[in-house]
């Protein structure tokens, strides 16, 4: 009897057995889901989920982030094929044909045009809508600083129109970046869809009353109907997961997977318990988890995967909501907390600045695989200056800085307070340790508490500026300079509006560099803006990381693209 047979057979089924759960994908996250409908979220996790839904008109090629490809649009428009204007200011979308939405209706040019409408109009608070205001309308919000509406419906509807079977975009100024954010942010929706659940009906007599909406109040928080590969089963809130399905009349190449699940587990050892044994496909992991994860059987590490990011950076409140916030203590500069101006010393802030151990950090941390950040822009991008400025460690300066912060102040009486990061995220959570350490060390005076908060409650508390210092980073919405300097140093941008930060000069060159033509003129302009942000120290920057997965070794199709945000699971198998 040949015995090599049966072992042969016999070592076949455990690899088969081995394959847990073929058709389903179980991704164990960091962070959760805040909401499903796309005007929204403005996080890595909820737009994940989203992009595999609902459809784009262009979108990036495979990993690349220079070369684009048609989606719901046929062609990607550009002066040469005539589908953008000479003026650089109208843009010719032709609408693909025969694609249906999830309950089976088919889209149309209208549905493509109110969905654009609808994601600048509902704009609410601290969501992503100022991604299509700043190109189409040449505003950031759709309200004022008063929280006035400032926008005209008539302005919207002649910047967005159907035109046959294609819809033309018309931008207030010429735009760089614009083709780059249709393809990340012009998720189609169906009107019809939205009207029949009370959604906003696309028309001017009733547009205000779904501006700003409340999270949860919107039908689209927890439903979605869209033409992507995958569609939502069901939102499982108390269990933090969310789970999609192969749509089965998505237009392109049906997805190989069945059912997609996307779970948050914060704890790094439940996710690595739930990939050694394969409950999960694949994990988020810190890096300075990497090496509990080395020669576990089945498991492989996707690491120094391309990111466009800035993370972890901490960022300094300048105008302190005191309403109920034990974060600054007595809310007074006598030693036993910090008044809500606390930081708009910028001599207090390089102290800041000087005190964190960048080196030890990226050798200790990131074990050598992350760049040091000199300014917001990452490498791979024009505008990322490789000589740029950067602060260093250097605890002598830092004394001298808080030595003179507040008039000596600061020194004399010393402070209380407390530095939030997400729970989770052990890298920030990292640095909020290294920085506590150090200025510390540095005067008895001086205390630094440290503070975890789950995802969905730690952006609430940013908006509404409740922490005095917190850590938090950037991922590129599109692969350009500006996606960089203006949420980091304009005072209308993510971070700074969320700070109370302002800056005119660094406005006006933000402004100015996004509407320049010439590459290189955009570029040198872009170092300029990085030099006034390392003088203004509204943040500290620490590093340009590289990304990094655990995954099964099952599963096939896997690629990375440093403007996802998360996933692409159409492409992925288990095998």
């Amino acid at each position: 009897m040949n015995l090599a047979l049966p072992l042969l057979l016999a070592a076949s089924l455990v690899r088969a057995e081995a394959v847990r759960n073929p058709g389903t994908f179980f991704f164990a996250a960091i962070g959760e889901v805040t909401s499903l409908d796309p005007v929204y979220p403005y996080e890595a996790m909820s737009q994940g989920l989203i992009f595999n839904v609902y459809d784009t008109l262009l979108a990036f090629e495979g990993e690349t982030n220079d070369k684009l490809v048609g989606r719901i649009a046929t062609k990607v428009p550009s002066v040469a094929n005539g589908l953008v204007s000479k003026d650089g200011l109208s843009y010719t979308f032709p609408i693909r044909k025969g694609v249906t939405f999830h309950d089976g209706k088919a889209l149309t040019p209208e549905d493509v045009r109110y969905s654009l409408m609808r994601f600048m109009l509902t704009d609410p608070a601290g969501g992503p809508a100022a991604l299509l205001l700043e190109p189409v309308l040449g505003v950031q919000s759709t309200r004022d600083a008063k929280n006035q509406l400032q926008v005209d419906f008539a302005d919207v509807e002649k910047a967005v129109q159907v035109k046959g079977d294609s819809v033309v975009v018309r931008l207030k100024d010429p735009f760089g970046p614009f083709l780059s954010i249709m393809a990340r942010w012009s998720y189609v929706m169906s009107r019809d869809w939205a009207k029949e659940h009370g959604e906003w009906d696309g028309t001017a007599a009733t547009w205000k009353q779904f501006n700003d909406p409340a999270r949860e109040k919107s039908y689209f928080f927890d439903h979605m109907n869209g033409t992507g590969p995958f569609e939502l089963e069901r939102w499982d809130r108390p269990g933090k997961k969310v789970i999609l399905k192969r749509a089965a009349k998505y237009w392109g190449k049906p997805a190989q997977l069945q059912r997609i699940v996307a779970a948050a587990v914060p704890e790094f050892s439940t996710r690595k318990l739930m990939l050694q044994v394969g409950d999960a496909d694949l994990i988020e992991v810190p890096r300075s988890f990497l090496p509990q994860l080395s020669n576990l059987p089945g498991v492989k590490i996707a690491d120094k995967l391309p990111r466009l990011q800035a993370d972890p950076a901490l960022f300094f409140t300048f105008a302190i909501n005191p309403v109920a916030n034990p974060d600054i203590f007595s809310g007074k500069l006598d030693g036993e907390g910090i008044p809500v101006d606390f930081f708009t010393d910028k001599d207090l802030r390089k102290a800041f600045a000087y005190s964190f151990d960048y080196d030890a950090y990226l050798r200790d941390t990131f074990k050598g695989t992350a760049r040091r950040a000199k300014g917001p822009v990452p490498p791979g991008l024009p505008g990322h200056d490789p000589k740029g400025m950067s602060y260093t460690h250097d605890l002598a300066k830092a004394a001298e800085h808080f030595k003179k912060a507040w008039g000596g102040k600061v020194w004399d009486k010393g402070f209380h307070f407390t530095i939030t990061y997400n729970t989770g995220g052990e890298l920030r959570e990292t640095a909020c340790l290294i920085l506590k350490k150090n200025v510390e060390s540095l005067n008895p005076k001086f205390r630094v508490d440290l503070r975890g908060v789950d995802w969905p409650s730690f952006l609430d508390k940013a908006q509404r500026r409740l922490m005095p210092l917190f850590a938090r980073g950037w991922t590129a919405d599109y692969p350009d300079a500006h996606n960089f300097v203006f949420p980091f140093y304009h005072s209308k941008g993510r971070y700074p509006s969320a700070q109370g930060f302002s800056d005119p000069m660094l406005d006006e060159l933000i402004d100015k560099a996004v509407r320049t033509v010439d590459p290189k003129e955009r570029e040198k302009l872009y170092w300029k803006i990085q030099e006034l942000g390392f003088d203004a120290v509204p943040s500290i920057l620490t590093v340009h990381p590289t990304g990094v997965y655990a995954m099964r070794e099952w599963i096939k199709g896997f690629y990375d693209n440093a403007v996802f945000m998360e996933i692409f699971y159409h492409p992925l198998r288990k095998e």
